[in-house]
């Protein structure tokens, strides 16, 4: 069965960012109740799935019987992407596997926000699209903050001109740290062994050397590593510029780093990146970020480039339940 139709819809939340609403919905009209007929529709369809992807930066896909991490899976591989397995990454954040490619989106506490990001930005390898899948809902809260980063960039460049510049001249540096023995109760509790796919400290130093990192090894036996020269400013191929970092997270969320950002992030020649900096990017993103509330069974596509996502603090007896798959296209 291959029905070739693409037809958006609208919510009153949607954004409108220059010619494109953010973000795209696909809601299943056709009413596909099979796996197959699913997979058949984004093969025919991929092209344009692609240019609505290219357009609005995310696109969410509603109603269609995707109902598991298995069907996840298969609708993700549908589309054909290199496989960005999480082992292979340089991420310290805790993440549970259900497939190969499937795994939970973060295991921080449900109290817990995670601000705004690109996926593994603060590392030298990340991959290029999300698959986000909600299985179960929370009771209350726990939505999915998308935020258009080109559209910020371009209102950073309009009221700190110098900023934008340095951000985008400079480049960024991001010092993390890793423990000695993975810690499930921490969102970062990835130890170095782990994140570095090592089992030696000889093996460790080897790797990070290869990837232009400076290290210090602690008393405790953890790592903390500072990245080499990272973008803070991508200009993606069809010269759109987007604020591609980790640097909200970073200055809202990691510990310590509101009262020092220096302790954790700098631009890429060590100087400070000024405070109230900082501040006005969190106050801007907040024009440019949808949130996502979920429904069980629905699915993103993230263009990890374009969009910087986070997660909600939520509550009740319900346990939130979004799956990510990670592509490299």
């Amino acid at each position: 069965m291959q029905v070739k139709m693409i037809e958006l819809s609208k919510v009153d939340s949607q954004l409108q960012v220059g010619e494109s609403t953010f973000p795209a919905i696909v809601e299943n009209k056709p009413g596909f109740t099979t796996l197959e007929d699913c997979i058949s529709w984004v093969k025919a369809n991929q092209a344009e799935l692609e240019t609505e992807l290219s357009s609005a930066g995310a696109l969410l896909f509603r109603g269609f019987p995707i109902d598991s991490a298995e069907t996840f899976d298969a609708f993700s591989a549908a589309f054909g992407y290199a496989n960005f397995t999480y082992q292979e990454s340089l991420s310290n954040a805790v993440r549970i596997n259900f497939t190969e490619r499937v795994f939970t989106a973060n295991e921080a506490p449900k109290d817990v926000e995670i601000y705004l990001h690109h996926e593994m930005a603060q590392t030298p390898i990340y991959p290029s699209k999300l698959f986000f899948f909600c299985k179960t809902a929370a009771d209350t809260g726990g939505a999915t903050p998308l935020c258009r980063s080109d559209a910020l960039f371009t209102e950073m460049q309009k009221q700190a001109p110098e900023l934008a510049k340095d951000f985008e001249d400079k480049g960024v540096k991001y010092t993390t740290r890793m423990p000695g023995a993975d810690d499930a109760n921490s969102g970062q509790g990835r130890s170095w062994k782990s994140t570095l796919s090592v089992d030696s400290v000889a093996a460790a130093e080897a790797k990070l050397a290869e990837l232009g990192y400076s290290w210090q090894w602690q008393e405790d036996g953890s790592l903390v590593a500072t990245t080499p020269v990272m973008p803070a400013v991508m200009t993606l191929e069809n010269g759109t510029k987007t604020f591609f970092n980790q640097l909200i997270a970073a200055y809202m969320g990691w510990k310590g780093v509101r009262e020092n950002p220096a302790s954790a992030i700098t631009y890429g020649d060590g100087s400070h990146i000024p405070k109230d900096g900082l501040e006005l990017i969190n106050d801007l993103a907040h024009q440019f970020t949808f949130d996502l509330a979920w429904q069980d069974g629905d699915v993103a596509i993230v263009d990890n480039y374009m969009a910087m996502h986070g997660r909600r603090p939520y509550s009740g007896e319900r346990k939130r339940q979004v799956l990510v798959a990670l592509a490299a296209a």
